[in-house]
């Protein structure tokens, strides 16, 4: 595997704990915010990371059409899928929301290949379905709870996110390979903000406080810090290496979050988790060997 794809998979990864991480972060501030208010200032101070990028894309010449189709993935990317997972979280735990968005690289494996995008190697298949398995492993004993409507709510919504995320991240790959990253990145999220000031000015957040503390505000900043960072890696992953083999890496996410909740919750280290952990890693060997050893 070269060099550059190997610098890939390893910003795919960062980006699959990243996720996870923020979560877990989500989880504690969302239920003193709107959905939309949290995405938005999410994706506001995300944006202000990129400004630098943002201001040299001036001398990135973008085909008007192209630039009108990266603005609406980052609406679809950025704006619903955010809003969506958030409100999600509303109505179930961070990691059984993570759980449920690991299926996030299944659903783009399928769509790649419908659209002639990726082949649909059993190697490949076998690797995102034993990272699925292995995060289930790790969260089995976490997911017994009592069937309610909110739980069925909250996880359609949670697969309704990772479904847009699916659709967007093969949609990015002929512009990223058009477009230097960061401009792409920054326009993409830029656009996700202004879509995100409706609603959320429908919550309040312009008009009213948010009832956060001093945590609350930690966990959002570091929500959007973590955020900007993360995609410009997850699209530079893309750039460089397939949808497939970047998406798998969110089966990172339910991991990182089950090892916060023992880290930072004092919830035990069981032989499901190292189980699972053992799954995911096998998964991962899979579904990112060298192409050509695939199938």
């Amino acid at each position: 595997m070269r060099r550059q794809e190997r610098l890939a998979l390893a910003a795919a990864a960062a980006t699959g704990v990243q996720v996870g991480a923020a979560m877990v972060a989500t989880r504690f501030v969302v239920q003193d915010i709107g959905p939309a208010s949290l995405a938005f200032l999410r994706y506001a101070i995300a944006v202000l990371c990129l400004v630098p990028p943002l201001l040299m894309s001036a001398r990135v010449r973008f085909a008007i059409r192209d630039l009108m189709v990266v603005l609406g993935l980052g609406i679809v990317q950025f704006g619903i899928l955010i809003a969506l997972l958030n409100l999600g979280l509303r109505f179930i735990s961070s990691t059984r929301a993570a759980l449920l968005f690991a299926t996030f690289p299944l659903m783009t494996m399928i769509i790649a290949a419908f659209l002639g995008r990726e082949d649909l190697s059993r190697a490949k298949v076998a690797g995102v379905v034993l990272t699925i398995v292995g995060v289930g492993m790790a969260l089995g004993e976490r997911l017994i709870v009592q069937s309610a409507i909110e739980e069925w709510i909250g996880a359609l919504l949670v697969l309704a996110a990772a479904l847009c995320g699916a659709i967007c991240s093969v949609l990015y790959r002929p512009y990223l390979a058009r477009y230097p990253t960061l401009p792409v990145g920054a326009w993409a999220m830029l656009a996700s903000v202004m879509f995100l000031a409706a609603p959320a000015g429908v919550e309040g957040l312009f008009t009213e406080e948010p009832r956060l503390g001093p945590s609350g505000w930690i966990a959002v900043l570091f929500i959007g810090l973590s955020s900007g960072i993360g995609y410009v890696l997850w699209l530079w992953a893309l750039k460089n290496t397939t949808p497939t083999r970047v998406t798998v890496f969110l089966s990172l996410s339910p991991i990182t979050a089950a090892l916060l909740g023992i880290w930072f919750l004092g919830e035990p280290l069981t032989a499901g988790v190292l189980l699972g952990l053992a799954g995911v890693a096998a998964g991962l060997w899979l579904a990112t060997r060298n192409p050509r050893a695939l199938g």
